[in-house]
């Protein structure tokens, strides 16, 4: 029986991914046993050392057959056996290594006769070392560097920088001439037994921003997470709530259950437990010297009376006579704006220059518009409205971003385009950035329209085959639950529900989720169709539509 993804299988990692299909996994994490003597409930941690070596050469391997071509690999392990499996990973499996990351904290386990453990090797491997995926801008993996956390230098980069390969646990509780404050680490807490995130099941958990981290960067929304060795369920948490899809494996029928009711309580979007806040460990400056300002981990910019004049030249010279939202939503007006702007010697870099044009429109002292420019109404966005939810949703989710925030940042942008074209193909990257920025000026209203029918709404009607829904019959507007799995997937509003349900069964990017149902509400009226659509999201807490819908 073929692995079904977003679910946990129990049984031997081994034998259970052997089942799976070849090359259908883009990032895999394992945090395997260590072989050191731990007690779990079912599995001996205590093998001869050929036993352990010849098993973590057959798990590795199964690991290595299911990832893409561009798949990634990383391996959480103990000082025992890391050079070991580093070797075997990368002699007889044939995978690259890609970096040799520490992840560090300063109350591991003491020791009498040797020095404390305090750290755990991350190694991070990839299939082809030309072609894997690393997500080097997302916002969410970038740290603030020294110079913009201690010393205001302007030369600093203004997106933050990539941490370095150690990870550490809390810079102030390092002494000197330790790691230091101004260092760029990664800062994770170890889930230490009195820690709120901590499952209690399960004695060797990850923490979740050290997962998130990897799962930013090793893979887009939507693709698909293993972890072979599920124990307390935190790769798979992460993983949904970051938008992915996930496959589980693990041994003990008891640590399953556990698993399957943490992931029940998550849903995509939830914030990830755990803090990562380097800013508080950020050291006093000299005096007279001041720190950058952030706000959401983002340096907030300074607009004077020179920058704001920059602004609206840029603009004038650029936008065609087209206004501010058009040229976030136009990738070639926006080429031309954040040139202009660059040309001017305006401070920043483009994310900058497109937040800085939002806050000059807001305080209205842009130009009017002249350009006339096609409205875009319910009709024309109709066929890919919901391929724009869903992007938004992910890119939002993935890099921490609203959607003002998600156009404003080319790379979040282009992923943005990059999703929403996989839902819904043929259409341009100024339309469904169009149908999201529709999405975002409605959304309240539609929540407040959904609160109004709270109580009104019949239950839900029983699912409907999804290849039944595609007859003449369904050629009418409508509200729906797409079903997948006897679980909520999406609730979406359409003109056309024939032609969405034939979408639905003729696009790659909806069938990896499998949906295979519908619940059909009859709407002709769009308030009602919106308002709707806003309280089922709210009701059934379906995970691919927009956190917009939900209650604030």
């Amino acid at each position: 029986m073929p692995l079904l993804p977003n679910q946990v299988h129990q049984g031997d990692c081994i034998s259970t991914l052997a089942t799976a299909d070849a090359g259908s996994v883009d990032l895999a994490f394992a945090d395997p046993p260590f072989n050191i003597g731990y007690e779990y409930d079912v599995y001996d941690d205590q093998r001869s050392r050929h036993e352990y070596l010849d098993f973590s050469r057959q798990w590795i391997a199964a690991v290595a057959r299911l990832l893409r071509p561009s798949g990634t690999f990383w391996l959480a392990i103990g000082d025992e056996y890391a050079a070991e499996l580093k070797l075997i990973a990368q002699e007889d499996i044939g995978l690259t290594c890609r970096s040799w990351v520490i992840w560090y904290y300063t109350f591991g386990v003491n020791c009498v006769r040797g020095f404390s453990r305090s750290h755990t090797h991350l190694f991070h491997f990839v299939k082809d070392p030309d072609n894997f995926t690393f997500n080097a801008e997302n916002p969410a993996v970038r740290v603030p560097s020294a110079r913009q956390l201690v010393y205001a230098d302007a030369r600093a980069n203004r997106r933050g920088r990539l941490p370095d390969n150690t990870w550490i646990l809390r810079p102030q509780d390092v002494p000197d001439p330790g790691f230091q404050a101004s260092h760029d680490t990664w800062y994770f807490a170890r889930v230490a037994g009195t820690f709120k995130e901590r499952e209690g099941f399960h004695g060797c958990q990850m923490p979740e921003q050290l997962l998130g981290r990897i799962i930013r960067l090793s893979s887009d929304p939507g693709d698909l997470v293993l972890d072979p060795f599920a124990g307390s369920g935190t790769t798979l948490a992460v993983a949904k709530k970051l938008g992915r899809q996930w496959i589980g494996v693990e041994l003990s029928k008891e640590y399953v259950g556990h698993v399957r009711s943490r992931l029940d309580d998550c849903r995509p979007g939830d914030p990830l437990d755990g803090r990562e806040d380097p800013l508080n460990s950020a050291p006093a400056t000299k005096k007279g010297r001041q720190r950058t300002r952030f706000k959401n981990g983002r340096p907030i910019t300074v607009m004077d009376k020179d920058v704001e004049r920059s602004i609206v030249k840029a603009y004038e010279t650029s936008c065609k006579g087209q206004a501010a939202d058009i040229v976030l939503c136009d990738p070639d007006l926006n080429a031309l704006y954040t040139a202009a702007c660059k040309k001017a010697s305006v401070p920043g870099d483009a994310s900058t220059w497109n937040h800085l044009l939002l806050r000059v429109r807001k305080s209205g002292k842009l130009p009017r518009a002249s350009a006339s420019g096609a409205r875009l109404g319910a009709q024309a966005m109709d066929p890919y409205n919901a391929a724009a939810e869903v992007a938004a949703q992910m890119v939002g989710v993935d890099y921490g971003l609203n959607i003002d925030e998600m156009l404003c940042s080319p790379d979040a942008a282009a992923a943005f385009d990059r999703i929403a074209e996989g839902f819904a193909g043929g259409f341009t990257p100024r339309e469904y950035r169009r149908a999201a920025m529709a999405l975002r000026k409605r959304a309240k209203r539609s929540r407040h329209l959904g609160e109004s029918r709270d109580g009104k709404t019949p239950s839900l009607p029983r699912p409907k085959p999804l290849d039944r829904c595609t007859t003449a019959r369904h050629d009418r507007p409508a509200v729906y639950v797409v079903i997948s799995d006897g679980k909520p997937l999406y609730v979406g509003e359409t003109l056309n529900l024939r032609a969405r349900a034939q979408a639905l069964l003729a696009n790659a990017a909806w069938q990896d989720y499998q949906p295979d149902a519908l619940r059909i509400f009859a709407a002709e009226d769009q308030a009602t169709r919106h308002g709707l659509q806003a309280l089922l999201v709210q009701r059934t807490g379906a995970p691919l539509n927009s956190n917009l819908l939900r209650a604030p």
